[in-house]
């Protein structure tokens, strides 16, 4: 609290709020998500605005890191800084319909806070800010519906006290109102009455709400409201558990183990249009609650576009379909919209500007989708998020179902739902192969007991972790013997992965540069320089001091060709009985990733 006992709102407190908020978040994910039933129950609010929230977090993160390398460690950024890029970060990692008003009231709160005068402002500026967020979510809304977060977010504003000084105390008003009339949303939408639960949007914004109050001292953030109000029936009673741990079993191997993030249910394949730069995701989501009542598609993009052209663009998505949310502005925008035609969508916003990060999600029900070619389940099945076309082929060469991943775009949980789905086995065991992925598979593996798929969640961290667990999969074995036996397989391969600097950023070892090439071993920076054959050499050697028996590499496409050549040679004359075996990653992998056995 930067020694003000919360009494003002400084950088280092809105730092502090955003960590906070995504902490609160990650605890209620899952049950935000269970409750997600307006405007279409396809259960990833929760997860939404985790990721929009994550991603102001990094932006924030990412300010202050910069600001560390180039100044005094015990001062801080400006405030309107850390705002702005609180604000811009929501807006590029905006997830689905509430994670895009999320940004928005975001953007809204960081508008009074950069034209503040001081670097810690009080409470009467932060009352403000929490109008300002309620009336910018309102505005980017097409058809505002009371019952929701925006009830919630305009509850909370409203009960501000214009006069006072205390940050403290403006917080919690904010808190206690947005609490009760989040109480009252079932009474106010007759959707959320009929299920028996609050607005999903409206809980997780109370919860940054809870963040807020315990960022500036004055308790809440460890506890919130009900989902579902004692008044208030559940519409479904909690589903039945199959193979004794349907919703996901989940093991944790040693240095395997770790929670992050889970992902929105979109797909990064099968381009339906394609304007600017920006890839063509869709995907089907096969939620189970889509009646057809309702249009079948979401359609998400950042758009590149004048204000003038914006305007006219809302029209036409308001036109085309229903749940329009338009928020940003200086050129950036994220659009929203459910339309039956997603085509017609994508195709509004080429001709406003340029469209990039679409994202395209059907909502169809199981019921809709076409039986699988064979009627008859496979006992067991093994799928795996896998970076790079080359370790795609390897994995599918040992059987397993193949999710593919992307630089910076990991796959979500729908995602992987379908590609359990798809599996069409009784037993499914999940390589989620990246630390960031671990929320999202579990999310999935909970999602996959309404398919009556018992699935276990190996969490591995890297890809050649999954590579390893693959080697020992024996599918004649229990379920519970080959989990056990795989997880033990990943949590003894150590993993390490050379990497190219993007920006100009501070790591473990000291301050990198963009272009530098990076060694890290089990995700942390271990050596920087400019050769990377000898990062390679010197990541392996730091590697085999502690043992090891065998050695794998994945070349990435941009990897030196005599690169594999190379280190085999260094391992026999530095590493004796120790061998290795090389593959082609592809294009998407990593420049190189190593495993060591």
């Amino acid at each position: 609290m930067s020694g003000n006992e919360g009494r003002l709102l400084d950088a280092t407190t809105l730092r502090a709020w955003c960590a906070t908020a995504l902490d609160a978040l990650g605890r209620a994910r899952e049950e935000i998500d269970s409750i997600n039933v307006y405007p279409v129950a396809d259960g990833d609010t929760g997860t939404n605005l985790y990721l929009t929230t994550e991603a102001a977090f990094r932006a924030v993160e990412a300010v202050f890191e910069a600001y560390q390398e180039d100044a005094d460690a015990a001062s801080a950024p400006a405030l309107k800084g850390v705002a702005r890029a609180m604000a811009h970060g929501a807006l590029v990692g905006a997830r689905g319909n509430s994670g895009t008003i999320l940004a928005q009231l975001l953007r809204g709160a960081a508008e009074v806070l950069v034209g503040a005068s001081s670097e810690a402002v009080d409470g009467v500026v932060l009352a403000a800010a929490l109008r300002r967020a309620a009336e910018a979510a309102y505005e980017a809304v097409a058809h505002p519906v009371e019952g929701t977060v925006l009830t919630v977010a305009s509850a909370a504003a409203g009960a501000c006290p214009a006069a006072e000084a205390d940050c403290r105390v403006v917080a919690r008003a904010a808190y206690d109102a947005a609490r009760d009339a989040l109480e009252r949303t079932p009474a106010q939408l007759a959707a959320l009455g009929r299920a028996g639960v609050v607005d999903a949007g409206g809980r997780g914004f109370v919860a940054v709400l809870a963040a807020l109050v315990a960022a500036l001292g004055g308790e809440p953030f460890a506890g919130g409201p009900a989902a579902r109000p004692e008044r208030w029936q559940p519409r479904h009673p909690e589903p039945p558990r199959g193979g004794g741990s349907g919703d996901g079993d989940v093991a944790r191997p040693g240095d395997a183990g770790g929670d992050a993030a889970s992902g929105e249910g979109v797909a990064r394949g099968g381009d339906v249009a394609r304007g600017g730069s920006g890839d063509v995701a869709c995907q089907d989501t096969g939620e189970g609650e889509w009646d057809g009542s309702g249009p079948g598609y979401e359609v998400i993009y950042l758009l590149d576009a004048e204000d003038d052209a914006v305007a006219r663009l809302r029209a036409r998505l308001d036109a085309l379909g229903e749940s329009l949310v338009v928020v940003g502005g200086d050129g950036l925008w994220h659009v929203h919209v459910h339309v039956d035609d997603a085509g017609a969508a994508v195709e509004a916003g080429i001709e406003a500007g340029r469209p990039h990060r679409v994202r395209i999600t059907h909502f169809a029900s199981d019921a809709a989708r076409p039986a699988p070619a064979s009627g008859e389940r496979v006992p067991r099945a093994i799928v795996a998020v896998v970076p790079g076309e080359g370790l795609a082929e390897l994995y599918a060469e040992a059987g397993a179902a193949t999710v593919p991943a992307r630089p910076g775009e990991l796959p979500g949980s729908g995602e992987l739902v379908d590609a359990v789905r798809r599996a069409h086995a009784h037993e499914v065991v999940l390589l989620p192969n990246d630390a960031d992925l671990h929320h999202t598979a579990a999310a999935a593996a909970r999602d996959a007991r309404h398919l009556g798929v018992r699935v276990a969640v190996i969490p591995t961290r890297s890809a050649v972790q999954g590579v390893a667990a693959l080697a020992v999969h024996e599918a004649e074995r229990r379920f519970d013997e080959d989990v056990v036996a795989m997880t033990s397989a990943a949590g003894a391969t150590r993993y390490a992965e050379l990497a190219v600097a993007e920006h100009r950023s501070w790591t473990s070892v000291g301050i990198c540069q963009a272009g530098d090439v990076l060694g890290l071993i089990d995700g942390d920076v271990v050596v920087i320089g400019q050769d990377v054959a000898a990062i390679a050499r010197t990541v392996l050697d730091r590697m085999l001091a502690a043992g090891g028996e065998m050695v794998t590499l994945v070349l990435g496409e941009e990897c030196p060709t005599t690169l594999a050549d190379e280190l085999e040679r260094h391992v026999r004359a530095h590493h004796l009985a120790v061998d290795t075996v090389v593959y082609a990653g592809g294009r998407d992998a990593a420049l190189l990733l190593v495993g060591v056995e």
